[in-house]
């Protein structure tokens, strides 16, 4: 920030500057992987000025899915590699082991000593490789125009706040800021600093705490502890990945808006929403809009199913069928999916349900891979697209759907909450085995006997949980009363608040600091 007030007035240093700076930062946690950044931002730089160039919609076309599969190859290369070479050896019985063709090229090239026979992911890979999928597609699309600047394209690219756990930022969104003035005016700087500093009480003291003291050794060991405890280690988990995530979120807003930036807002109080269909419009707002832009509107939206719909279909099918190692599973996935499409083929009426509700789920399985190849992150995906296909049609009769009465919204926020924290299980569960484990001890190890027991032993998590809670529940108006009011007091009055907050949060901190969840992503 010192560095940044200096020649902040000069737009192009100042861009150069945080381009560089962003650049040190992506090396300073992933070493040569900055390598695979940088041929992201080239190439897409390169294909947004080629597609706006091309006179012919059939080679703009082209270029842009040729930017589509070069991204998506780089991700799917350091994401799925593992999957596909066991499912390969699975399948046909061979003993193929990973190869790392970068490592082995970067230790020829510099003499490295890289391991060859391992692939890491490198950090933020699916968040700037969506970033710079919907920069060649808007330009295609002419929503925008590319970017002349490589500095300017490689900072909106980089830019380190939001690199590696988001918000996915789009280029109509940030790009034309790269061009104004630096403002930061003292609300703004208020603000800022609130962000910084909730996002730290989010993560450390909420998400940290509670991870370390109790949820982490539930899921590592669920059948160590009673159903109540697994019951409500998964409710705390809601609460840690909710803390953790939108932590990062604020922190990251906050720094940008130092720097004069802003970035999107990435979560709205989603346990607040009514319905699923309204918390996936609250959580991780930056993705679930790229799925919808992106993904389910080309797939044909809630009007038809395109070619790209059956290509997903039998591609995740496939993908399914190469993650089940039992012959008998193989087989009744493969029966049930035979008996779902003769059904279409036969039946119209079923043909028009499953053909408007068809891509929802499809962008819901895709979202789950998108967080990694396993059955869990599948199960996860598909309980959410369930979850949504059956919202959708259940509205259509509900009498309560439009009720106003506060029983009636207590019941909706309630039963969505709990649905969601329930898909959890898979999407937090490091196997298989642990989701049935977890499931096995809130059915038949739910010992009430000993709730009260627990809660003592536990007691200043549960605290701290039910506080993380009410504090979320919190009415909005009240929230943005005491942001504003912070951001409204003079400097002096900011700076008394900032380090007894700093203060508490350092005497919170656990002995074993948690890296942040989407990190892994």
């Amino acid at each position: 920030m010192v560095f940044l007030s200096l020649f902040h007035k000069r737009i192009w240093l100042r861009n150069a500057f945080l381009f560089f700076v962003s650049l040190f930062f992506y090396y300073k946690t992933s070493g040569l992987f900055i390598s695979i950044l940088l041929f992201s931002t080239l190439c897409d730089y390169t294909l947004g000025l080629s597609i706006y160039k091309m006179q012919k919609k059939s080679w703009k076309m082209l270029l842009t899915a040729l930017s589509i599969v070069i991204n998506l190859f780089v991700l799917a290369y350091f994401k799925y590699a593992y999957f596909f070479t066991d499912s390969y050896n699975a399948l046909f019985s061979t003993k193929i082991e990973i190869f790392n063709h970068f490592a082995h090229w970067s230790n020829i090239a510099s003499g490295s000593q890289y391991q060859v026979n391992s692939i890491l992911l490198p950090v933020g890979i699916s968040f700037f490789t969506f970033q710079t999928i919907s920069y060649s597609i808007d330009v295609y699309r002419e929503r925008i125009n590319p970017v002349r600047n490589i500095m300017d394209f490689g900072f909106y690219v980089s830019f380190f706040p939001q690199l590696v756990a988001g918000p996915i930022v789009r280029a109509n969104e940030f790009i034309p800021q790269l061009y104004k003035p630096y403002d930061l005016d003292k609300k703004a700087f208020g603000l800022a600093v609130f962000m910084i500093l909730n996002g730290m009480v989010k993560k450390l003291v909420l998400g940290d705490y509670i991870a370390v003291n109790f949820i982490d050794r539930v899921f590592d060991n669920p059948l160590f502890f009673t159903g109540f405890e697994n019951l409500l280690a998964l409710f705390g988990y809601s609460l840690q990945v909710y803390a953790d995530f939108s932590g990062y979120t604020d922190m990251a807003i906050g720094i940008a808006l130092l720097m004069g930036f802003r970035l999107p807002k990435n979560f709205n109080s989603p346990y607040k929403a009514k319905n699923l269909g309204e918390f996936w419009q609250r959580w991780h707002i930056s993705l679930s809009t790229w799925l919808k832009d992106y993904l389910y509107i080309p797939l044909g939206g809630n009007r038809k199913a395109s070619a790209f719909t059956w290509i997903c279909c039998i591609s995740i099918l496939s993908i399914v069928l190469l993650l089940s190692d039992d012959i008998w599973l193989r087989i009744s996935i493969a029966s049930f999916a035979g008996v779902f499409g003769l059904m279409m083929l036969l039946v119209l009426s079923f043909r028009k349900w499953m053909v408007t509700n068809i891509n929802l789920m499809l962008t819901m399985l895709l979202g789950g891979l998108w967080h990694g190849a396993s059955f869990q992150f599948i199960i996860w995906g598909a309980l959410n697209g369930i979850g949504l296909v059956v919202y959708k049609n259940w509205k259509k009769i509900s009498p309560w759907e439009n009720s106003t009465r506060w029983f009636a919204n207590a019941w909706k926020i309630g039963l969505t909450f709990i649905f969601i924290t329930f898909t959890r299980i898979w999407f937090r569960s490091e196997t298989m085995n642990t989701s049935f484990d977890i499931l096995n001890q809130i059915w038949n190890n739910f010992r009430p006997d000993l709730i009260l027991e627990i809660l003592g032993s536990y007691k200043t998590v549960f605290v701290i949980m039910l506080s993380g809670f009410v504090i979320h529940w919190l009415p909005g108006n009240f929230k943005e009363g005491y942001k504003n009011f912070f951001s409204s007091i003079p400097w002096y009055a900011q700076a008394g608040i900032s380090t007894l907050i700093i203060f508490l949060v350092y005497q919170s901190l656990s002995a074993k600091l948690q890296p942040f969840i989407y990190f892994q992503f």
